[in-house]
């Protein structure tokens, strides 16, 4: 019955924003939704004129009404943002066509506009949307984690942005715009309560100092409880705890100058978890190679490659990965004993062989319900400085200074797979040699290991760490005129000058186990092994162990992944845009803009499980250089430059059935800079050797052809906007993790839609506002690249295969010659490792002398000779997918969202109740387009209420979002093969209410 009724509830919704979008063509910029409008003088406000309010924009760095601007551009005050409860920059989408938002599997977000976003993870990448703070471009920013405070406007302008905004602006611009002091006395102090134990305060105080200096001040908080529940710790995780600071200063002292400063912090302190539930379709391994019978769970998990590309919507997907298919747990489970038996006389592993820890495990379908063994810390601290200058050099020329400096570290840990092994390790105390006495080893007693980052446990642990440090400084100059006649410019120069740091960091305790009890051991007297000092020469191969808990890290282990990358950016630019008004119904906008980027990024190649072999020399070891840190390689620097900007005709007609029209059509183009993907392991090729990967990536071209109408209609009771899009997109950016890195490949793709904006004001008591996109993108024909979730793209004669540990991608290698390994008599053990040297960089392993040096490929025992490098498609990495036709990901073909709201005018109390429906279709997150790839449509209601009494200046709110109370995947993320391809997945807050009082002054 409650399904019955969504579904009619939903469907009557639908149904009413066709309807009333439909009545034009898409796009229309937002507007500010009005309070009633002052009644004339013995007029009721039920009499007074029904107007849609204006809102004045800078989307050109000037002040003009937004039905002015020809740029597609939503604009949304403060009065806004609260009625449609937009609390922040990821809900944005709701008021904005062709938008949408997802955080990111590490430290940043994707906000795309028109299909482009930021899908290229590395440090070096920049965002394709700029987010700027009052016109400050901020590279790294919390915009989209911290609340709104005490804000003027947001400004959302879609679209390449090469002049004015120029640098990395491919897909538009989201401009945040506090509020400045005044020159009169005003404050608000506002308190809500919700679920979740909500708790939620904001004040503002503006203090004038006469008429030429005044300051405000604003402070907001918001703590909350956890939207997701810990099944196996009992906790609730996801909480928020925040609060933004911001002071800010004006100065006027004479009628030519004007100054003011801002400082803004913001901070937050919880258990908020980075990424959403972890999703995996279990592949068992096949039972079948050919004529061969697997019977050996050890050689099965050896062709799982952990998860298959199912669909993330079945039931299948709430399985676990094949967790024996894990290169540490292969290792710990076949090829490392513990030196001795059981009391039955089998050899003892510290896991058993052939062992899934993570068998039978299942999932909860509840995405907001997690198992798993650490809850999340999160921590992030932003502080931005402007400093802003304006001189009227004459009476039509001001010369305009910004100035900025912002800072942003940031730091979010949680369990890198969200659910729960079973018990895993051998007792490492009852282990007997030949005679039956007894040999216990240090590792394991009992069965439980002893971490030094993640402390004991009988499971598999594994925890990350994603954490940024940046600095960022900005300087602009601009020269701007306010001439009364034909012609007027904007000409100005900038500079940037950004320094970051990225480290990303994996825990696995079956990483501190191989390294403390395998790399780092000697067999004693007795047969039993035991750990040795580094600096012993007993030792095979040292391989540093950080001993400290994972709060105090020194980021010297080499038990743990660390990806580190520093980056040094600096961007400066000239540009200039002229206004001609060729007639006074006709001008045209011309601008260009000269960009040149360099970008310097210190290499530090990974190091798990790497040391330095015995007297430093090279050996068949692990494969490294070093025993202990991260060294640098040579600097990569690149240097682009580009000249972008754009071309405008615009026509401002008078016509009979509209009260006010701009027509417009513009070329504009638009550049991102490229950068560098992050470095893998620096392997020593005498022992491992695999494919190069390309070390940088390009950067991003577009040429955008534009054309749109902004209408205001019915005595200014309806504005109707619609635009019209074609981009030719070259080198678009996007990644996929690729032996443990995030690789960025570059593809060409057209993308070309509509979009309509609409409000609609019959009465003063009623408003009904909407707006709608359509979006079609295509990837170029000729684009391939190798899926890592399908690598034989369906060939029968080729086999997907685990490499040797050291190796971090699968491979894919001849069916037959796996169909021979599995059919010899040489047994399970030594399959497993001939079957690892089929895979690039394994083949050089083979059998082993007494002083481990390797004599022949084990392959050759079997009767065959093969080099993966130059007979395997890829060197082996798998054969290329067509991408030609394919969607980009996260383009979603439909977007819309209907609100309506209406008054009741009770003497000195205004009552309204508003409702908003937003709708998106379905989309893929990858670009290879699969039915793994598929994110289906989702929706969302929020209904509000308020009672205002503006003369007593109190207002009271109450408001329920997700009204549904729905959990869609709006985003996933594909993790790397050595973990087993799970895939973590991103959805929206849960259904929230609360009841907030205001009070301004």
């Amino acid at each position: 019955m409650v399904s019955a009724v969504r579904t009619r509830a939903r469907l009557a919704l639908s149904v009413s924003a066709t309807a009333l979008l439909m009545a034009g063509a898409p796009a229309l910029a937002q507007t500010t939704p009005p309070a009633a409008p002052a009644p004339q003088a013995g007029q009721s406000p039920q009499a007074a004129p029904a107007v849609v309010d204006d809102i004045i924009v800078t989307a050109q760095k000037r002040e003009q009404s937004v039905q002015d601007v020809p740029i597609a551009v939503s604009a949304l005050s403060a009065e806004a943002l609260e009625s449609r409860q937009i609390e922040g920059g990821s809900e944005l989408l709701r008021a904005v066509p062709n938008v949408s938002f997802s955080k990111s599997n590490f430290s940043m977000y994707n906000f795309s506009i028109r299909g482009i976003g930021t899908k290229a993870v590395s440090a070096s990448s920049d965002p394709a949307v700029a987010v700027s703070f009052n016109n400050t471009p901020l590279i790294r920013n919390r915009l989209f984690e911290q609340e709104y405070l005490d804000v003027a406007r947001v400004e959302v302008l879609r679209g390449p942005q090469g002049t004015l905004y120029g640098r990395n602006a491919t897909g538009g611009v989201v401009n945040m715009f506090p509020e400045l002091p005044k020159f009169r006395s005003e404050g608000f102090a506002a308190g809500e309560l919700g679920n979740y134990d909500s708790r939620r305060g904001q004040a503002m105080l503006n203090v004038p100092f006469g008429d030429t200096f005044a300051v405000r001040g604003a402070f907001g908080f918001t703590q909350r409880d956890g939207f997701d529940y810990n099944s196996f710790n009992d906790t609730h995780v996801n909480d928020r705890d925040l609060f933004t600071t911001r002071l800010s200063a004006r100065w006027e002292p004479t009628a030519r100058f004007r100054a003011n400063a801002i400082w803004e912090h913001f901070e937050e302190d919880d258990h908020r978890s980075r990424t959403g539930k972890q999703l995996c379709t279990t592949d068992p391994g096949p039972t079948q190679v050919g004529s061969a019978t697997i019977t050996t769970p050890y050689n099965q998990d050896q062709l799982s490659q952990g998860c298959l590309p199912g669909s993330l919507y079945s039931d299948a997907a709430y399985g676990a990965p094949n967790g024996g298919s894990f290169g540490p747990i292969r290792l710990l489970s076949g090829f490392f004993s513990l030196g001795g038996f059981d009391a039955n006389g089998a050899s003892v592993y510290p896991i058993p062989q052939g062992f899934d820890p993570y068998e039978g495990v299942v999932q909860s379908r509840d995405l907001r319900e997690i198992a798993t063994n650490y809850d999340p810390v999160f921590r992030a601290e932003n502080d931005v400085v402007q400093v802003n200058l304006e001189f009227d050099l004459t009476d039509t020329l001001t010369l305009f200074s910004q100035t900025a400096y912002a800072k942003d570290d940031y730091y979010a840990s949680q369990d890198y797979a969200r659910y729960v092994s079973n018990p895993a390790f051998s007792d490492s105390s009852q282990v007997f040699d030949f005679f039956g006495d007894l040999i216990p080893s240090p590792a394991a007693p009992g069965g439980v290991y002893t971490d030094p980052q993640l402390g004991p446990s009988n499971r598999i642990l594994s925890a990350d760490i994603s954490q940024s440090d940046n600095r960022q400084w900005y300087q602009e100059f601009r020269l701007q005129s306010d001439m009364a006649g034909d012609f007027n410019f904007s000409l100005g120069a900038n500079y940037l000058d950004f320094k970051s740091q990225d480290d990303y960091y994996v825990f696995n305790n079956t990483f501190s186990y191989l390294a403390e009890y395998f790399y780092n051991f000697e067999l004693g007297p007795d047969g039993s092994s035991q750990t040795v000092p580094c600096d012993d020469d007993r030792v095979f191969e040292c391989v540093y162990v950080d001993p400290n808990p994972l709060s105090e890290i020194n980021g010297e282990g080499h038990n743990y992944f660390r990806s580190k990358n520093v980056v040094h950016t600096r961007s400066w630019a000239v540009f200039g845009e002229g206004y001609w008004d060729l007639t006074p119904e006709l001008r045209l906008t011309t601008g260009l803009r000269y960009t040149e980027d360099r970008k310097d990024t210190t290499p530090y190649p990974s190091q798990l499980l790497l040391g330095a072999p015995l007297g430093g020399g090279s050996g068949p070891g692990s494969g490294g250089f070093v025993r202990r840190g991260y060294y640098a390689l040579p600097d990569i620097e690149q240097k682009w430059e580009a000249v972008t900007g754009r071309i405008v005709l615009d026509w401002t007609p008078d016509l009979s059935f509209t009260d006010d029209t701009l027509v417009y059509a513009s070329f504009s183009r638009g550049y991102k800079g490229g950068g560098t993907n992050p470095p893998r392991l620096e392997l020593d090729p005498k022992v491992v050797q695999y494919q190069p990967l390309a070390s940088t990536f390009d950067p991003e071209y577009v040429n955008a052809f534009e054309i749109g109408a902004k209408n205001t209609l019915m005595d200014g009771a309806l504005r109707l906007n619609a635009t019209g899009f074609y981009y030719d997109y070259k080198d678009y950016q996007v990644s996929q993790i690729v032996d443990r890195i995030s690789l960025n490949e570059n593809f060409d793709a057209e993308i070309w839609g509509l979009e309509l904006e609409a409000v609609y004001r019959p009465t003063p008591s009623f408003q009904i506002d909407g707006n709608l996109g359509y979006l079609k993108s295509r990837i170029a024909d000729g684009e391939r690249s190798i899926n890592v979730m399908d690598r034989t793209q369906g060939d029968p004669d080729w086999i997907t295969i685990r490499p040797w540990i050291q190796v971090p991608s699968n491979c894919i290698a001849p069916r037959a010659y796996a169909e021979t390994i599995l059919n010899s008599a040489f047994g399970p053990d030594a399959a497993n490792l001939a079957l690892s040297a089929l895979c690039a960089g394994s083949s050089r392993f083979g059998t082993f002398n007494p002083n481990f040096n390797s004599i022949l490929p084990f392959w050759a025992l079997y009767g065959f000779t093969y080099d993966p490098l130059t007979e395997a498609p890829n060197g082996g990495r798998g054969f290329e997918a067509d991408l030609g036709g394919n969607e980009l990901p996260n383009s979603p073909n439909w977007t819309a969202n209907i609100g309506a709201q209406y008054s009741w005018f009770l003497g000195d109390w205004d009552l309204t109740l508003r409702g908003d429906y937003y709708r998106q279709g379905e989309s893929f997150f990858r670009v290879y387009n699969t039915e793994y790839d598929r994110l289906e449509g989702w929706d969302n209601l929020n209904l509000s209420v308020s009672l205002t009494n503006e003369a007593r200046g109190l207002k009271l709110q109450a408001y329920v979002k997700n009204v549904f109370d729905d959990a869609p995947i709006v985003d996933a993320f594909t993790n790397s093969d050595d973990t087993g391809l799970t895939t973590n997945v991103f959805t929206l807050d849960p259904r929230l209410f609360a009841v907030r009082l205001t009070k301004s002054f």
